[in-house]
């Protein structure tokens, strides 16, 4: 039996790794950024191998309270949203885009808060049958420069919230100046997804579920490594107090 009614209980937030070479290799050095985010908002961490049987993955996914799905130097196979790979866009990890969809399914299914970040909130919206931008910056009119060239130290950009959205609440403000580390992002909105945050030249930085009243929140920056940011720890203090309400109302 769980222990579903105990207030001292650390809710259990699944992590897959950002790739399924990385997690051979056992190089967790930008994994590492999410798991002490969750566990200094109040979680208890819980790595996703990314090459499980598919029985075994339902089984760790029910003993998980919520998800958070991180970023990936992959990109998600275009193949999933009806268009073929651009050249600039990289190789998909076949494994990743497998558990991330298993354990979207099921937490969609059961009601447990989500929380996308960068490729995450990439595969959320293809998940929910959106399409991809797959080169911001060969598509894309824009000064923004969304991802650091290479030697360069990490980019920050401005951007605007959406009133009356969930992420405002969270954020208590409607303009943020968040870090930026992506070449894709949102082209067609998923199904019953909303958007709630976008940057000057009109790219999606932040969206929100709308379907019903289960937590999900999707970003396109990288709260993870913004660690002295009041935004960023409350993000994922949202998460976990999510998580701890709804696994106490199941």
């Amino acid at each position: 039996m769980r222990e579903i009614d105990n207030p001292e209980r650390r809710p259990r937030v699944g992590i897959p790794y950002r790739t399924l070479q990385e997690q051979l290799k056992d190089d967790r050095r930008k994994y590492d950024f999410y798991v002490r985010s969750v566990e200094h908002a109040g979680g208890a961490p819980v790595p996703i191998a990314l090459n499980l049987p598919a029985s075994e993955l339902r089984q760790q996914a029910r003993d998980l309270d919520a998800i958070v799905l991180p970023g990936s130097p992959a990109d998600v196979d275009p193949s999933r949203y009806g268009s073929s790979r651009h050249s600039a866009a990289a190789q998909p990890d076949s494994a990743r885009e497998a558990t991330d969809f298993a354990l979207l399914a099921h937490c969609f299914e059961e009601g447990k808060p989500i929380l996308v970040i960068c490729y995450g909130i990439q595969i959320l919206n293809v998940y929910l049958k959106g399409s991809l931008i797959q080169d911001i910056p060969s598509e894309v009119q824009t000064r923004i420069q969304h991802a650091a060239a290479k030697g360069e130290s990490e980019r920050f950009h401005k951007v605007t919230v959406e009133s009356g959205s969930r992420l405002v609440e969270v954020a208590r403000a409607d303009v943020m100046q968040v870090n930026s580390s992506h070449h894709q992002a949102i082209r067609e909105l998923g199904h019953e997804l909303r958007v709630t945050a976008r940057s000057s030249d009109g790219i999606i930085e932040a969206v929100e579920w709308v379907g019903d009243a289960n937590r999900v929140i999707g970003v396109q920056w990288h709260p993870e490594r913004m660690v002295e940011d009041r935004v960023a720890q409350a993000l994922f203090g949202d998460l976990v107090a999510a998580a701890r309400t709804a696994s106490v109302n199941r």
